[in-house]
């Protein structure tokens, strides 16, 4: 994020005395990425944000992988993870489920009613996509609404929590990365801002519009983090709320991004994934696929060609609307189709001469592609369709 923004109280110049109206100093924060030398803000706290009283184990929900071996492309159908009956007991922090993962970046999902706890993921920058239900983000920096089709970026270490809203369950799509998230630098011009050819810009970009202030003692925030080559949690307990912010000023905070406001780019023939990229980090891209005009050339197959990733695994979530290329492989909402490198891959048996002359794709999917293997979470071993790799030739495995 590179878009300055200041709200609440702040001096009119960095790094200066900041008094209350009762002339106490407020104590200023520098939270900033890559050691001093990339985006960052200021944040000024009425009380001092080191202050803790305790620290213990916060025991992670299972974190271990399985490698996909041998080699197939899988199904993994993500609403079969949570029992109704356990969404009130389930919160989006501590429910969620790991799907897939590497060094670079982890998924994983949940349906949870519940508010969460404090949080903060000091391992990376987190994305987290809401499939449906709406929820708060109440943050450091101010709080941010969540509905249906949000994107929401929340930056390495800003403490949060989630808070749900409305009648239904928040369905959640966490991409969490050992560094940050941005927008891919090709759309941005050297200063940082969005270029005419970006299918998006600053004003899809919402962030929060005034400090969220909280008073409490001996409030515990969950810690997420690295310990011995390893992802693991901590409990700090601090001595008075994080969210004592009173205003803060900078280029780094957290916001949403609807997908809905993503503008697709189309053309005569077949636009591969890169046109449809929203996010990038290191050894891994965001892209969506929305509702869209297709490929208008006379001879155009508007389904995608087969084609071989060799350096990278590729990662749908279908979230919406109607997969034209999936038809007839049992994947529809919720569900995950994982693609490895060193398969080739492509539409099911069909459908590659069946949308021939189709005018529009009325299908929504979350992409991640990685550029290092991805392993197999517990969630995934937990929810796999075993008949998928086999649905394009429509036999199974010799016995």
């Amino acid at each position: 994020m590179a878009f300055y923004r200041q709200l609440g109280n702040v001096p009119p110049k960095r790094h200066t005395q900041h008094r209350d109206e009762n002339g106490q100093l407020y104590f200023e924060e520098l939270m900033g990425e890559e050691g001093f030398t990339s985006d960052s803000s200021l944040l000024y706290h009425r009380h001092i944000p080191s202050a803790i009283v305790d620290s213990t184990v916060w025991e992670l929900r299972d974190q271990t992988t399985t490698p996909n071996y041998p080699l197939k492309p899988r199904h993994l159908k993500l609403h079969e993870l949570f029992r109704e009956e356990t969404w009130a007991e389930t919160d989006v922090v501590t429910g969620r489920r790991l799907i897939l993962g590497n060094a670079d970046v982890r998924i994983s999902y949940v349906v949870a009613a519940r508010d969460s706890s404090l949080y903060r993921n000091a391992v990376g920058d987190e994305v987290v996509y809401v499939e449906s239900g709406e929820a708060i983000v109440e943050t450091v920096f101010g709080a941010l609404r969540a509905h249906q089709g949000d994107y929401v970026l929340i930056p390495m270490s800003a403490t949060h929590r989630w808070v749900s809203r409305g009648p239904e369950p928040l369905r959640a799509y966490i991409i969490e990365a050992s560094g940050h998230i941005a927008a891919p630098k090709r759309y941005l011009s050297r200063f940082g801002q969005f270029l005419e050819h970006a299918p998006y810009c600053e004003r899809d970009l919402h962030g929060p519009t005034e400090p969220f202030v909280a008073e409490g003692t001996d409030v515990e925030v969950l810690v997420k983090h690295r310990a011995a080559g390893r992802i693991v949690g901590t409990r700090m307990v601090y001595a008075n709320h994080p969210f004592d912010v009173v205003g803060w000023a900078g280029c780094l905070y957290p916001y949403t991004f609807n997908i809905s406001d993503f503008e697709p780019i189309t053309g005569r023939v077949h636009q591969p994934p890169p046109s449809h990229q929203v996010f990038e980090g290191t050894n891994f891209v965001v892209c969506n696929f929305v509702p869209r005009k297709v490929d208008y050339h006379p001879l155009a197959i508007p389904v995608p060609y087969y084609h071989s990733n060799v350096d990278s695994d590729e990662i749908l979530f279908y979230c919406g609307g109607d997969y034209e290329a999936r038809k007839g492989s049992g994947i529809g909402q919720g569900s995950i189709s994982i693609h490895p490198g060193g398969h080739a891959h492509g539409s099911q048996p069909g459908a590659y001469e069946r949308s021939i002359g189709v005018e529009f794709f009325d299908e929504l999917a979350v992409m991640v592609d990685t550029f290092r293997p991805l392993e197999l979470g517990e969630g995934a071993l937990s929810c796999e369709d075993e008949a998928y790799a086999w649905s394009w030739s429509r036999r199974g495995p010799s016995k």
